[in-house]
C-alpha cells in the first residue's frame, strides 16, 4: 500500500511539472533571430539567476543584429505562482509607468557583425517595483508588438530557507538521482494554514524546465515547515556542462579547434562524445551559464563580436527519436530550431551551429519529447557526484489576499551531499 502511494504522488509531481512547464514556457516569448546575447540579471559577480531581492538592481541587455536603433520600449506584469497573469493594476505592482522606452542604446565599433546594443536597469527613474511575486518583462517594438519576454523573481526575506541535497533513497536511481530537502523558518510570520497559504518551487541551476512545485508541507514543527520527502523532490543529477571560451575570437584554444574567417567568424568545436555510458568525470562549470568577455577589445558591450559556432556530437542516430538540442542559458534554456541538431550520416554526427557572441559558454545537450519535458540524462548520462545548484522559491498567500508574494529565497548544493 505504501509504495502504491509512492507512486501515486510522484505521477502527481510530474503531471504538476509538466503543468507549470507548459504555463511557463506559453508565457515567455522567444526572441526572433535579429535578437541576441538576452541578458537578464542582477547586479553582482557570479550571480546569473534573475532572482532578486525586493529594492534591488536588475539589468536587461540585448544586441538587435539588424543594427537600425530601433526604439524599442519595455513592460513589466505581475505573475502569479502558476506563472498566470495575476490581474493586479500596474499601480498595485509598480511605481511609475507599467512601460518606458529604453533609451540606453548605441551600436556596434569595430566588428564585422553589427549590431545595436540596447540596455536597461530597472529600478530607474521612471519605473520601480513596489511587491514580491513572479514577473514577466516584455521589449516591444514600434508597433506594440512583443519581440521576446523574460520571466524573473522579485523576493522579500521574511523567513528563513535552508536546502539540503541528499543521494536519492531509492536503490534503483541511488547513483542518478538528487533528493532535495529543506525547512522554512518563519518565527515572524503568522501562518495559519501552511498547507494552503506557503506553496514552494523548487529549481535545479535556475533553468526555468526543470522544477518541482505543488509540494505540501511534509511535518510542522513549531514555527518551522519541514519538506523532508524521500521521492517527491528528486531530480536527474545530470552530468556536468561543456564549455567553451571565444575571448579571443581570431585563435584556437581549450575545445576550439579551428577558427575562420568569412562573412563573420566560424568557429569549430571539437566533436563531443556521447556520454550516456561514460564515468563521471570532474569538469568544474557555471551550471549552464555564459559570460561576455572579450581580451581583443575593451568594451564586449559594443566591442565583442560574433561568432558563428559549430557544434558536433558523436552519437548514434535517431537515439530514443526525440530531437536533440545544444542546451543552456544562451538562450534562457529554450528548444527551438535554432539549437536543434541534425544527423550528418556521412560523419555519423549531429551538427549544430549557434551565432554567439564572444565569451565564456557552458553547454550540453538535451533531448525533448512532444510533451516538452527535457532530459538531461539520455545524451549525457546521470551522475551523483555532479554539481548542482538547487533554489527553493517560497510563496505566501493569506486567505483574503489577491497575489502570491515571494517571502524567501534558499539554496543548496550538492558539492557537499547529505546522506
Amino acid at each position: 500500500m505504501f509504495s502504491i502511494t509512492n507512486n501515486i504522488l510522484s505521477i502527481l509531481v510530474c503531471m504538476c511539472l509538466i503543468q507549470l512547464s507548459f504555463a511557463q514556457q506559453k508565457a515567455i516569448v522567444n526572441p526572433p533571430s535579429n535578437i541576441k546575447s538576452v541578458v537578464l540579471s542582477p547586479l553582482m559577480v557570479n550571480e546569473y539567476a534573475p532572482i532578486i531581492k525586493l529594492g534591488a538592481p536588475l539589468m536587461l541587455s540585448f544586441d538587435d543584429l539588424d543594427a537600425q536603433q530601433v526604439q524599442y520600449r519595455y513592460k513589466i506584469e505581475h505573475y502569479d505562482y502558476n506563472w498566470k497573469s495575476s490581474n493586479l493594476n500596474a499601480t498595485e505592482f509598480l511605481n511609475g509607468f507599467n512601460d518606458d522606452l529604453i533609451r540606453d542604446f548605441e551600436n556596434s565599433f569595430n566588428t564585422l557583425q553589427d549590431y545595436t546594443h540596447y540596455s536597461v536597469r530597472i529600478p530607474n527613474e521612471n519605473i520601480s517595483i513596489k511587491i514580491s511575486g513572479n514577473y514577466m518583462i516584455s521589449v516591444l517594438d514600434e508597433d506594440d508588438v512583443v519581440v521576446f519576454s523574460k520571466p524573473f523573481i522579485v523576493y522579500e526575506p521574511l523567513v528563513d530557507v535552508g536546502v539540503s541535497t541528499h543521494r536519492s533513497r531509492d536503490i534503483a536511481t541511488i547513483n542518478t538521482k538528487h533528493n532535495v530537502q529543506f525547512i522554512i523558518n518563519y518565527p515572524n510570520l503568522t501562518i495559519n494554514n501552511p498547507s494552503n497559504e506557503i506553496k514552494v518551487a523548487v529549481y535545479q541551476n535556475n533553468d526555468w524546465n526543470t522544477f518541482i512545485k505543488d509540494i505540501k508541507p511534509q511535518f510542522t514543527r513549531g514555527t518551522q515547515l519541514l519538506y523532508k520527502y524521500n521521492s517527491n523532490i528528486n531530480f536527474w543529477a545530470g552530468n556536468e556542462y561543456l564549455f567553451f571560451d571565444t575571448k579571443q575570437i581570431r585563435n584556437a584554444s581549450n575545445n576550439i579547434y579551428r577558427t575562420e574567417l568569412k562573412d563573420i567568424f566560424n568557429t569549430y568545436l571539437y566533436s563531443d562524445e556521447y556520454r550516456l555510458h561514460k564515468p563521471y568525470t570532474l569538469n568544474p562549470d557555471i551550471n549552464g551559464n555564459f559570460v561576455l568577455r572579450t581580451i581583443d577589445n575593451d568594451d564586449v558591450k559594443l566591442e565583442g563580436d560574433y561568432s558563428r559556432v559549430h557544434f558536433s556530437l558523436l552519437a548514434p542516430d535517431n537515439i530514443q527519436n526525440d530531437p536533440i538540442y545544444i542546451y543552456g542559458n544562451h538562450n534562457d534554456w529554450q528548444l527551438n530550431d535554432d539549437n536543434k541538431m541534425v544527423y550528418d550520416a556521412k560523419t555519423k554526427s549531429y551538427q549544430g551551429q549557434l551565432l554567439l557572441k564572444q565569451g565564456f559558454y557552458n553547454y550540453k545537450y538535451v533531448t525533448a519529447g512532444k510533451d516538452g519535458i527535457v532530459k538531461h540524462q539520455v545524451i549525457d548520462g546521470s551522475h551523483f557526484q555532479t554539481e548542482n545548484k538547487y533554489t527553493v522559491i517560497v510563496y505566501y498567500q493569506p486567505f483574503g489576499t489577491r497575489y502570491d508574494q515571494v517571502i524567501g529565497v534558499g539554496s543548496g548544493n550538492s558539492e557537499s551531499l547529505r546522506n
